[in-house]
């Protein structure tokens, strides 16, 4: 293969990276766009493959008719071709070669994959969690995930060890603040449809108790993720500001929510407000 045949590979890979983040998520897509032209690839190839081992997980693959326990198998394998494609620099998978481009060029290795991928393989085994086992879970479903992103945004970047210390701390808070977001907006269909309950004490129900307990949590998060937000690359800052101001105003929604909708349908936020917190994020991209 000479260097034209693997640029040609090298791209489809990242294009199809892209195809994925295009078609699943609306609002991470838009706040990516965001980012500078260097940037945005590298962080749909890091979507892409957490959100090709979450569907494995949850969704298409159980629906095609397998079981948990291949889906494991097919979990283990997706880790095992990561490691292998980390370290050699070519997967037959265009997904697993376009992550491994980005973990190869910003020093992403399995420390951090394989929490990510123990995360995933929790969730093959419906239950309920302990503080201690929501911590690993949120830490290796969602903080390993920031803290790839900021290796994609820190490049180049010179940092003292406070200024280190603090972005990383934000990376960590806000991919948590984003999961337990995520964890009270899809509890109709963890609890009913998958037989989860990650927050202790939610087995039978949601209270407002613990709703209100959850979103305090989440708020330090996103105080504490506000604390970095200026430290950043200002070529990433418009596009974190954007994704941390939609789960803020998600988080409100959720706030104002009685949990007996909650038990029964996903919150979302209304278009406009996306739109005019993109259209902000924007501004900000113009002024820098």
């Amino acid at each position: 293969m000479n260097t034209d045949d693997l640029d040609l590979y090298n791209a489809t890979a990242t294009a199809s990276a892209a195809v994925v983040i295009g078609r699943y998520s609306t609002s991470f897509g838009r706040a990516s766009a965001l980012l500078t032209r260097s940037m945005r690839p590298h962080i749909a190839n890091i979507y892409a493959l957490v959100r090709v081992a979450d569907e494995l997980v949850d969704g298409p693959a159980e629906k095609a008719g397998v079981d948990a326990a291949e889906r494991g198998t097919l979990l283990d394998e997706l880790e095992q071709e990561t490691a292998r494609a980390i370290s050699r620099g070519f997967s037959t998978n265009l997904i697993v070669h376009a992550f491994a481009l980005t973990a190869r060029e910003h020093g992403i290795g399995m420390d951090l994959c394989r929490p990510f991928f123990a995360s995933m393989r929790r969730d093959l085994s419906p239950g309920t969690f302990d503080e201690a086992q929501l911590g690993e879970y949120i830490h290796g479903s969602a903080e390993v995930v920031g803290l790839m992103c900021l290796a994609v945004f820190e490049s180049g970047m010179t940092r003292t060890a406070d200024e280190k210390t603090r972005v990383e701390d934000g990376a960590r808070h806000l991919g948590a603040a984003f999961q337990k977001v995520n964890f009270l907006r899809d509890f109709a269909d963890d609890h009913d449809d998958l037989g989860r309950a990650y927050f202790p004490g939610t087995e039978i129900a949601l209270t407002e108790a613990s709703k209100e307990d959850v979103v305090e949590s989440i708020r330090e998060d996103l105080r504490i993720a506000d604390l970095s937000i200026p430290l950043l690359h200002p070529g990433a800052r418009p596009a974190v500001w954007a994704a941390r101001a939609i789960f803020g105003a998600l988080t409100d929604r959720i706030e104002r929510t009685p949990v007996t909708t909650l038990m029964r349908e996903r919150v979302s936020v209304p278009t406009p407000v996306k739109a005019a917190i993109l259209a902000r994020a924007v501004g900000m991209k113009a002024a820098r």
